[in-house]
C-alpha cells in the first residue's frame, strides 16, 4: 500500500467532482481573464478546513469557517480579483449571497456552499457581475473543468497549480485525491494570499479529515514563505465524498497511513509550486534542517532561513554569503550550539563543526544559479528534521507590489 501520481489532474480527478472556471470581469476592466471558479461534488461531502491566523479576516473566511465546522459541504465558489476583505457588514452579506446564488444554480442548500475570495482588499464586490459569473460557471460544470477552475482562482500567479495522486488501500481499493491552489505574494507560515482546495473520493469522517488536513498543512503550506506577509483570506478546504466506496478509513490503520501520505504528498507539491511562483521569483529555495532538538525547533530554523530577505537576496545574486544563513538560524528561536553546526549550499560544504571550511566559490555560485537551490543545515542538537520552501528576492517583487492595486 502507498500512493501513486495521477498525471497532471486536479480537483476533478476523484470520482463525483465537477468544476468550472469562467470570466466575469470582476475587476470591471473589460478583461477576459477567468475569475470565477465553481467546485461541485455530486453528493454531500465530509468537509475540513484550515484558515488564516491573521486577526483581520475576510468575509469569505468567516462564512466558510462556520460552514466547515458543521462537517459537510457540497460546493465551493471562488472569485479572484477582489478579496472581499475589510468590507464590513456588506462584505458578509455579499459572501452569503455568493453561496446562495451558487446553491440555487446547483439545487442544493446554501449551507452546503463554502466561499473563497482573493485579490484587492477594501473594495466591495461587484455582485451583479459575480452573480452572472456564478450562474455561468454552474452551467459549465464538467469533469474536465479542473484546468479552467485552477486558472480562475489566480491573481499575480504566473501559472496554475494543480495535481492529483492515488492511494492504494487494502482489498484492492484505490482512492484519488486532487487539488488546486493559488498563491504568489503575501505568503508566509501560519497560512500563507493563498487558497487551496482538495477533493477526494475516499470515505473519511469529518473529524478525521480535519486532523489529517491539519497535519498535512503543517508540513506543507505552513512551511512556505515568499515575503513574510500573512493574508486576510488564506484557506485550505478539503472535501471527501466517499464515492470510492467501502467503510470509512480509520486512523491508526495501514489504509489511513496510505491516505495521509498521499494527502501530504499532494499538499507539498502544491506548496512547492506556490513558493516557486513567488512574486518576481526566479528560483525555488529549499531549506533542510537536520539534527534539531525537536520538530518545532527544526521548523523554526528552516522557516527562518527560507524567510530571510538577506538569504533570499543572496540566492538571487548567486552570492554564497553563508553567514546570512547562520545568522537566520541564530535568531530563529531554535536551541543549538553554533560550535556544532554543519552547513551546505547544495553539495558544497561551507561550515563544519561551527567553523568555516575552504570551499570552491565558483562551485557554490553554480549551485545558487540553478532553478532549484537547496540549503542544508545540521544543528547537531538532536534527531529532528524539517524542510521549508521559499524563493529568491528579485527586483521584480518591488515592481509587482508597487502598483498591485493600480
Amino acid at each position: 500500500m502507498g500512493y501513486s501520481i495521477k498525471g497532471l489532474g486536479g480537483v476533478t480527478a476523484p470520482r463525483g467532482f465537477l468544476a468550472a472556471g469562467v470570466s466575469a470581469d470582476v475587476k470591471g476592466r473589460g478583461g477576459t481573464k477567468k475569475d470565477v471558479a465553481l467546485l461541485f461534488s455530486q453528493v454531500p461531502a465530509a468537509a475540513a478546513g484550515v484558515f488564516t491566523r491573521n486577526r483581520v479576516q475576510a468575509a469569505p473566511v468567516i462564512l466558510s469557517r462556520e460552514r466547515v465546522a458543521r462537517g459537510r459541504l457540497q460546493a465551493v465558489v471562488v472569485n479572484s480579483g477582489n478579496a472581499n476583505a475589510c468590507t464590513g457588514e456588506q462584505g458578509l452579506r455579499d459572501a452569503e449571497a455568493m453561496a446562495a446564488i451558487a446553491a440555487e444554480a446547483l439545487g442544493i442548500a446554501p449551507e452546503l456552499v463554502a466561499v473563497a475570495s482573493t485579490g484587492v482588499i477594501g473594495v466591495p464586490l461587484p455582485m451583479d457581475r459575480i452573480a452572472a459569473g456564478i450562474r455561468a460557471a454552474a452551467a459549465a460544470l464538467s469533469p474536465e473543468g479542473n484546468a479552467d477552475a485552477a486558472q480562475a482562482i489566480l491573481t499575480t500567479d504566473t501559472f496554475p497549480k494543480e495535481w492529483a495522486v492515488q492511494a492504494e488501500l487494502s482489498g484492492g481499493r484505490t482512492v484519488t485525491l486532487g487539488g488546486m491552489a493559488k498563491g504568489s505574494g503575501m505568503i508566509h507560515p501560519n497560512m500563507a494570499t493563498m487558497l487551496a482546495f482538495v477533493t477526494t473520493d475516499a470515505p473519511v469522517a469529518p473529524a478525521d479529515l480535519q486532523a489529517a488536513l491539519r497535519a498535512a498543512v503543517d508540513r506543507s503550506f505552513n512551511m512556505i514563505t515568499v515575503d513574510g506577509d500573512t493574508s486576510t483570506n488564506d484557506m485550505v478546504l478539503a472535501l471527501a465524498n466517499g464515492l470510492a466506496g467501502g467503510d470509512p478509513i480509520a486512523p491508526g490503520t495501514d489504509d489511513w497511513a496510505a491516505f495521509a501520505a498521499a494527502l501530504e504528498k499532494l499538499l507539498v507539491y502544491l506548496a512547492r509550486a506556490i513558493a516557486r511562483d513567488g512574486e518576481g521569483a526566479t528560483k525555488l529555495l529549499e531549506v533542510v534542517v537536520t539534527g534539531a532538538a525537536d520538530l518545532e525547533d527544526a521548523r523554526r530554523a528552516a522557516r527562518a532561513v527560507a524567510g530571510s530577505n538577506l538569504v533570499k537576496a543572496a540566492v538571487f545574486g548567486c552570492d554564497p554569503n553563508w553567514g546570512r544563513v547562520l545568522a537566520a538560524l541564530g535568531y530563529s528561536g531554535a536551541t543549538f550550539d553554533p560550535a556544532r553546526v554543519n552547513l551546505w549550499l547544495g553539495s558544497v560544504q561551507v561550515m563544519a563543526g561551527g567553523a568555516p571550511v575552504p570551499f570552491d566559490e565558483a562551485a557554490a555560485r553554480q549551485v545558487l544559479a540553478q532553478p532549484e537551490v537547496t540549503i542544508r543545515a545540521d544543528l547537531g542538537a538532536g534527531e529532528a528534521t524539517a524542510t521549508a520552501w521559499g524563493c529568491d528576492l528579485s527586483y521584480d517583487y518591488v515592481r509587482i507590489n508597487a502598483d498591485y492595486r493600480t
